[in-house]
């Protein structure tokens, strides 16, 4: 989980200097709240798609965000690791975080797509 505590801190202390609340990084990464606040306490281990999702809102590269989870992406393919259904529905200004985490999730279940 040491791990996870400096990904956690890196993430923050990028959320902070580009001035955003934990809610609205949340909303923009398309997570809950909870689960931004406990991965910025280390006490979840973001999946790849929530690293990706967390690089984009944050603007910062995500291979960053590996480097400080200690990890390496698993796959990638033509350097797009996200279809294009997960784009859209993290796109959607009509979604609200908590319909984009449902669809997500669902989404996720339905295709097996790695997270």
């Amino acid at each position: 989980m040491a791990g996870a505590r400096t990904l956690g801190s890196f993430i923050r202390r990028q959320r902070e200097l580009q001035q955003l609340s934990l809610r609205q990084a949340a909303g923009l990464a398309g997570i809950s709240n909870p689960y931004l606040s406990q991965i910025e306490r280390g006490l979840r281990e973001p999946s790849e798609a929530v690293i990706e999702a967390l690089a984009r809102t944050l603007e910062i590269s995500a291979d960053a965000l590996y480097a400080q989870a200690g990890r390496r992406r698993s796959h990638a393919k033509d350097g797009n690791t996200e279809p294009d259904a997960i784009k859209a529905i993290r796109a959607d200004p009509d979604l609200s975080s908590r319909q984009r985490q449902a669809l997500l999730e669902v989404y996720h279940s339905f295709t097996g797509h790695p997270r």
